[in-house]
């Protein structure tokens, strides 16, 4: 599982990453914020790796001034 959509596992840990959030595998079943939030303990293994991959692979963290 690798789905880049807006919302998806992927999507949520590379947000994380990027706002220099903890790891906190999530994902949201439609558009973030707008749709069921699926959290950790309800996902199955490969949506956990596909949150912990975009953690992982994204290579810009926001600076806050």
């Amino acid at each position: 599982m690798d789905n880049h959509r807006h919302g998806s596992a992927y999507d949520r840990g590379s947000a994380d990453s990027h706002y220099g959030r903890p790891k906190n595998p999530h994902y949201y079943t439609g558009a973030t914020y707008a749709s069921t939030l699926v959290e950790e303990h309800q996902m199955s293994p490969a949506e956990i790796e596909s949150y912990l991959k975009g953690y992982e692979e994204e290579d810009y963290q926001k600076e806050f001034g």
